[in-house]
């Protein structure tokens, strides 16, 4: 019975997936050690984590990013904000790099942007950018926390990155302008495609939320499932419009909304060859 308790726990806790080969080791040193934290003697013993989890990392979880690269950095000072799921973490690292190795530099504009973390990311990951602007029709009240504790880290970040709350449609763009948007629910990533176009700026959107009711399908739905056939159908439309399109994905253990959509114009890409 304690045995299946602590499983449940561990399942509840979002901290294992699948149970792993020699997982009664650990559920039996979770017994006879008496641990509280029953994550970090997992990973410590097991050496995984369930990267989709949507538990928030905290204090507790510092340990688990004791290395020294720029991501277990920036892990830490998301765990001392204490607001932010896990898999939002590892959604926004996952984008900015790739974002940063197309695009390089230019002004990040993250629109629906949540806590503003990828914005801050790319900020991080290229000193050559001038600024980021996180937009959304309401800033989280802990975003602002989560970006102090960035900047206690990197006081640098404070002089280029900013909030704005209100609508999206709203928000001024510029050609050269880096145009980013994670899980932008149903037509917001529409909404942030045809934005980007109008502007004529670069833009990597990560879809989720399909609204097949509202979205374009290009009318490929009989050959492919619905969400698939409106994400193919925006990578269509933005080639239309003067485009090059790039379509990556990111680990689909972090999320199974995974498929990267980035676009640049064609004139952009001239001027590169």
């Amino acid at each position: 019975m304690l045995m299946g308790a602590f499983r449940q726990g561990l399942y509840a806790h979002g901290i294992l997936g699948a149970v792993p080969v020699g997982a009664r080791a650990i559920f039996a040193a979770i017994e006879a050690e008496n641990v509280v934290d029953i994550e970090l003697l997992y990973v410590s013993r097991a050496g995984a984590m369930n990267r989709a989890s949507r538990n928030r990392l905290n204090h507790r979880h510092l340990p688990l990013f004791a290395g020294d690269t720029l991501f277990d950095a920036i892990a830490r000072s998301v765990c001392r904000a204490g607001c932010l799921p896990r898999k939002e973490l590892y959604e926004a690292w996952e984008v900015a790099r790739r974002v940063h190795r197309r695009f390089g530099a230019g002004r990040v504009v993250d629109l629906a942007c949540g806590h503003g973390l990828l914005a801050q990311i790319l900020l991080l990951l290229d000193p050559g950018v001038p600024g980021a602007l996180a937009v959304d029709r309401r800033i989280p009240e802990n975003a602002v926390h989560l970006a102090g504790e960035l900047q206690a880290d990197w006081p640098g970040l404070a002089g280029r990155f900013a909030f704005q709350e209100g609508d999206l449609a709203d928000v001024p763009l510029l050609p050269d302008d880096i145009v980013v948007s994670v899980h932008a629910c149903g037509e917001l990533t529409d909404l942030v495609l045809e934005r980007a176009q109008a502007a004529g700026a670069r833009v990597a959107v990560l879809p989720c939320c399909h609204d097949l009711r509202n979205s374009d399908t290009g009318g490929v739905q009989g050959w492919l499932d619905g969400p698939l056939a409106v994400d193919v159908t925006r990578a269509a439309l933005l080639r239309k419009r003067g485009y090059h399109v790039y379509t990556q994905l990111i680990p689909g253990d972090i999320t199974p909304k995974n498929r990267l959509l980035m676009g640049e114009p064609w004139e952009a890409v001239i001027c590169e060859v």
